[in-house]
């Protein structure tokens, strides 16, 4: 059911974001602590402010009301995928070519789950990782996470 939802949602949201000017990054329907929750996620290149959030959420919630798609009450949030934000596409992956990420993998390798490195080749889920210790590739299928990674100077 949740498929469904972020699938009708995100043929909803699609238009609406392109006519403000945005990229729809992510849909979640997630419940947490009782409550449902409807997480839209935007982006653009020169970063999203709190006027686009908000104009993308006051155009989103009447074409949900309209298209009914959610049998609950939920709470619609709107807002900027963040600096952390997860690499999720092979577009995310080219766009953060040569720059440092994080990994989080689902089991250890070589003793270890996490790893920071410049992101230097994706192909076909593959992607590849240059560090002081040389390159690693990782498949995506395999990771539990990967982001960039915010270093403060």
């Amino acid at each position: 059911m949740r498929k469904d939802v972020v699938e009708t949602v995100t043929r909803i949201a699609l238009p609406i974001c392109e006519s403000v000017g945005v990229s729809l990054y992510d849909v979640e329907f997630v419940k947490e602590g009782g409550a449902y929750y409807l997480r839209v996620f935007i982006d653009a290149e020169q970063g999203v402010d709190v006027e686009q959030c908000e104009k993308v959420s006051r155009l989103l919630d009447p074409a949900l009301d309209e298209a009914d798609p959610i049998e609950q009450s939920y709470y619609l949030e709107v807002s900027s995928v963040g600096l952390d934000r997860p690499l999720k596409t092979e577009k995310d992956f080219h766009h953060f070519m040569g720059q440092p990420v994080e990994v989080r993998t689902y089991e250890p390798i070589d003793g270890a789950k996490q790893f920071t490195g410049t992101l230097t080749s994706y192909e076909n889920g593959v992607f590849t990782l240059s560090a002081d210790g040389g390159d690693r590739s990782f498949n995506v299928k395999e990771t539990a996470l990967v982001r960039p990674a915010v270093i403060f100077e």
